[in-house]
């Protein structure tokens, strides 16, 4: 990447870390190592700091974060072919009838039963490459009519403003819901990536908290909760990219009309002046503002949480037993987005 000169900020006052400012990249060696260290760092003693490598002023305080993303003060703060982190307001411009969720979460409850018997009998499975990663883009195809390969190609998840275009209505077939259904699971069809990849984190976390497991297993209705805590805690966008429209005063600064901006949504949403025990996942929590996917009205961030819901009773249901590989770590990987590579799980 060409080094970019930092434009001068307004009144920034120096951070008081022992390592120098200017060491500081999401590129570099501490945060590939351990993001939410570095993040924590950026937090308590850089609130604004210029990241050479990246050519973004990098911005992690939830109070800076929350209102740049839900604000109008930048250019890009948008993740996905609809809403992102922090969107107040639906990007969205169309009435999607109640019916036609409903039909979509047949779909989806019947390509989730069908992935989750196929790994039911076995003694070791992987649930990202298996199963968070086909669920989205099946239940999209089924009910669309496309192909497996049409809808990946429209599957973009690029934290910025750049859009995925979802497939035209010429394109979409009648799939096994009607039109309707059709048409809302096309233009779902952007968000297939980054749900598949929020998939494997609710599914590390509930894995890795047996007890909250058990919970969702007695209870199916907390699967909400535990997919927004989920969000919280591991966001599937680390990193919203945009620019600057005017001034922007923030924690330590002032960032001036044009600079690049790195809005860092995994480290606000582990901000301990917003949520306590940050680091814990708890789907019990009842502190409201996480970063997530958008509002809760928004079509994608609907669709994304029907499938979470199928998602989970379709794999505790085939597997009664299910409990995360011996000694298996769900490490997370990424840059802009972040997930488990791997799940290894023993279905039995």
């Amino acid at each position: 990447m060409t080094t970019i000169e930092p434009p001068a900020p307004v009144a920034v006052t120096p951070g008081t870390s022992t390592a120098p400012a200017a060491a500081l990249s999401l590129l570099g060696p501490a945060a590939r190592r351990d993001p939410y260290a570095f993040y924590r760092v950026l937090r308590e003693e850089h609130p604004l700091v210029w990241d050479d490598g990246l050519g973004a002023w990098l911005v992690g305080r939830y109070a800076d974060v929350a209102p740049a993303l839900g604000g109008g003060g930048l250019v890009g703060a948008r993740g996905g072919p609809c809403c992102g982190p922090g969107t107040v307001r639906c990007a969205q411009e169309y009435t999607v009838p109640e019916s036609a969720f409903a039909l979509l979460r047949e779909v989806c409850a019947r390509t989730a039963y069908v992935l989750a018997r196929r790994l039911a009998g076995r003694q070791e499975a992987d649930l990202v490459e298996e199963f968070c990663r086909w669920l989205p883009t099946g239940t999209i195809a089924a009910a669309t009519g496309l192909s497996y390969a049409t809808v990946l190609g429209h599957a973009g998840d690029l934290p910025s403003r750049s859009r995925a275009k979802a497939p035209a209505a010429t394109d979409v077939g009648r799939g096994r819901g009607g039109t309707g259904v059709a048409l809302l699971a096309a233009r779902c069809a952007g968000q297939a990536v980054l749900t598949g990849r929020a998939l494997a984190s609710l599914m590390a976390n509930l894995l890795a908290n047996p007890e909250q497991l058990e919970l969702v297993r007695a209870v199916p209705a907390l699967t909400g909760q535990a997919w927004d805590e989920s969000l919280r805690r591991n966001p599937p966008v680390h990193v919203v990219l945009c620019r600057a429209r005017q001034d922007l005063a923030m924690s330590g600064g002032t960032i001036p009309a044009g600079a690049a901006v790195a809005l860092l949504v995994g480290a606000a949403n582990r901000d301990p002046d917003r949520f306590a025990d940050p680091d814990l996942f708890d789907l019990h929590r009842t502190a409201p503002g996480a970063l997530t996917l958008g509002p809760a009205h928004c079509p994608d961030a609907r669709v994304a949480e029907l499938q979470a819901e199928c998602a989970v009773g379709a794999l505790l249901d085939a597997m009664p037993g299910l409990r995360r590989a011996d000694t298996f770590d769900a490490a997370e990987t990424g840059l802009l987005t972040r997930a488990p590579r791997r799940l290894l799980v023993r279905p039995c």
